[in-house]
């Protein structure tokens, strides 16, 4: 599912009540909240982009991927640019060596048919998870990106986000017997929703 419906915006916005008065108002104003169209159906190149925005803002991230992609132009996919012999021009990119490291794991493992998008397809996100937390550079957040906006798996509760954490904290702070947790399983299965919403608040700051 790639957008709430309105009937599930509506049931949202009642469950937010439930948290606060605050953030039921935010959902509703917000409207029925939608991912992002995928830009790529290559997994691997997928983790690769996430692997380059990695702790940076979505400017940045996006400006050095640019200048990766332009650097590997004259191969046939970007994957083929990521060898031990271009590790000096991935650096230049504004890349840290830990994530050129990464990348070039990446290329092995796909390669080696270990980045696998129909088999990772069919898995629970616990069991994608431990398959792409065995790669280098990818840790759980990143495998949590995968699962939601590659695989659109409605009920993902990325907390390892600074923005959704944070966004959330400031609903369920101050109520009595909600915390992350259990303020978020409110919204089960629809988890990954939710999460597209604390996005959204973040970036627009706070509705009071």
């Amino acid at each position: 599912m790639r957008q709430l419906t309105p009937a599930l915006h509506a049931d949202f916005v009642a469950r937010a009540r439930r948290v606060s008065r605050a953030l039921s108002l935010a959902i509703a104003n917000i409207g029925p909240i939608a991912y992002p169209r995928r830009s790529t159906r290559d997994l691997p190149l997928h983790l690769a982009r996430i692997v380059v925005g990695q702790q940076l803002s979505t400017k940045a991230a996006q400006s050095i991927w640019t200048r990766v992609a332009e650097a590997a132009a004259g191969e046939p996919r970007p994957l083929d640019f990521f060898t031990p012999d271009n590790t000096a021009r991935l650096r230049a990119c504004g890349l840290s060596g830990a994530k050129v490291e990464a990348l070039l794991s990446l290329r092995l493992a796909a390669d080696e048919g270990r980045v696998n998008a129909r088999t990772l397809g069919r898995q629970s996100h616990d069991e994608r998870a431990a398959a792409l937390t065995r790669l280098r550079g990818i840790g759980p957040w990143t495998a949590d990106m995968v699962s939601m906006f590659f695989f659109r798996d409605p009920d993902i509760w990325p907390l390892g986000d600074l923005a959704v954490r944070k966004t959330f904290e400031r609903y369920v702070g101050d109520h009595k017997r909600l915390d992350l947790h259990s303020g978020a399983a409110l919204f089960a299965p629809y988890r990954s929703f939710l999460a597209l919403y604390m996005w959204r608040i973040a970036n627009n700051g706070p509705v009071d």
